[in-house]
């Protein structure tokens, strides 16, 4: 029997043993679907109780035709013979959980609660240098659950399961995916000018994650100035922001927890759109106004915290407010007649309309015919006020009468 035959003949047993490890492996398959959503569940809620943003968590079983495409691999000491002797034992990413973060600080924070929560036998730092992944970055765990969660009931099958758990930026994840399709992933198979262009972008990418980082945590440390300031007082050193203008109202009106992030975010445009340059120039924008009592004199009651600032704007800026506003780009008509209907109620109540001009307000957007048009739509709610008030006398006329006639009002 001639070399090749032997090989063939070696190959071929190579392949039977990947595809009875197969078998053997299928009939396991849902047990490492659930151990891969198990561990995905622990990191999920690990990463919400300490507050990280992440990307994705994503977990997966290993499809059973990869596991026999991995199985049949050779070794690459002896191609004869098997690079896994026992696929079922030596193949250890049957279940897998890859988490994606936006910053670099935030693979390191898994880094602390993956050893925290798991058994880690083993953690490879795959970086650039590895000559198998040219600019491939990502931190890989071995991992197995802990006796003591071991012992739950619902954790108990999963004893001695290993999996492998995958952290890296999302540019990370980026370049792995373009590298995997592109299929480069031996620096010696590449023409030495193409080296040089890897090398190149696997470097911008390094720097683009250190940069994405620095330019967060310099961000971490303006908000926290940011709300030192207001707390303070000293407002006129903050800048508005969603965060900076939540912390200043939280300050001004009380907490309302019912607002949400993405409300914050739009006030601050707005305010920004108004030429508003810093907390002071809000501040004194507002300052002299009661918001309950412009609340009350709106709804009848006390309204939501941005609801009750926005009302107060409207009072302190009058004309400027509703001309500048996002609304009213969008749908002009309703928004005057119900800025108008505002006002009306506000004068109603005694409380004064101001006309409050930010330091960079666009001037050009309010002008005479601007300014007519709100107070002619005044003067449309004054005289629906007026028909309403003279129907309710007419009732209390005519109930009074009814009643010193001894009869009974008509419904």
């Amino acid at each position: 029997m001639t070399d090749t035959d032997l090989a063939d003949e070696a190959a071929t047993e190579v392949r039977e043993a990947a595809r009875q490890a197969r078998e053997s492996y299928e009939s396991q398959f849902g047990l490492y679907e659930d151990y891969a959503r198990s561990l995905k569940s622990i990191l999920d809620h690990c990463a919400r109780d300490a507050g990280l943003a992440v990307h994705s968590i994503t977990s997966r079983a290993k499809e059973p035709a990869s596991f026999e495409k991995k199985a049949a691999k050779p070794s690459p000491r002896n191609p004869s013979e098997p690079k896994y002797t026992n696929p079922l034992e030596d193949i250890t990413d049957k279940a897998g959980v890859r988490v994606i973060s936006y910053f670099l600080s935030t693979v390191e924070a898994f880094d602390q609660i993956i050893n925290d929560q798991l058994i880690v036998s083993e953690k490879i730092n795959k970086s650039g240098e590895d000559p198998d992944r040219f600019g491939y970055q990502s931190v890989h765990y071995l991992v197995r659950l802990r006796p003591e969660r071991t012992a739950w009931p619902e954790y108990r099958r999963f004893a001695d399961l290993i999996a492998e758990i995958q952290v890296r930026t999302i540019l990370q994840h980026a370049w792995a995916e373009i590298e995997h399709d592109m299929q480069y992933k031996a620096v010696a198979a590449l023409p030495t000018k193409v080296q040089r262009r890897f090398a190149a972008l696997a470097g911008l990418i390094e720097i683009a994650d250190r940069e994405f980082q620095a330019i967060e945590a310099e961000g971490q440390e303006l908000r926290a100035e940011a709300r030192k300031n207001v707390d303070l007082g000293k407002l006129e050193e903050v800048e508005v922001t969603d965060d900076s203008i939540r912390a200043y109202l939280d300050r001004k009106y009380g907490p309302d927890g019912r607002m949400k992030s993405w409300a914050y975010s739009f006030l601050a445009k707005m305010l920004r759109n108004f030429g508003f340059a810093t907390l002071a120039e809000v501040d004194a924008c507002v300052t002299g106004y009661d918001d309950s009592a412009v609340s009350r004199a709106i709804y009848g009651g006390r309204q939501g915290q941005i609801t009750r600032f926005e009302d107060v704007l409207l009072a302190a800026m009058g004309a400027r407010f509703v001309f500048a506003h996002p609304y009213y780009r969008t749908d002009n008509q309703w928004f005057v007649r119900n800025s108008a209907w505002k006002v009306e109620k506000l004068v109603r109540a005694s409380i004064p309309i101001g006309d409050f001009k930010p330091s960079e307000y666009p001037e050009n957007l309010v002008g005479a015919e601007e300014r007519n048009l709100l107070e002619s739509a005044r003067k449309g709610e004054q005289a629906k006020f007026a028909r309403h008030e003279e129907e309710l006398a007419r009732l209390d006329r005519q109930t009074d009468t009814s009643v010193e006639a001894g009869t009974d009002v008509e419904d």
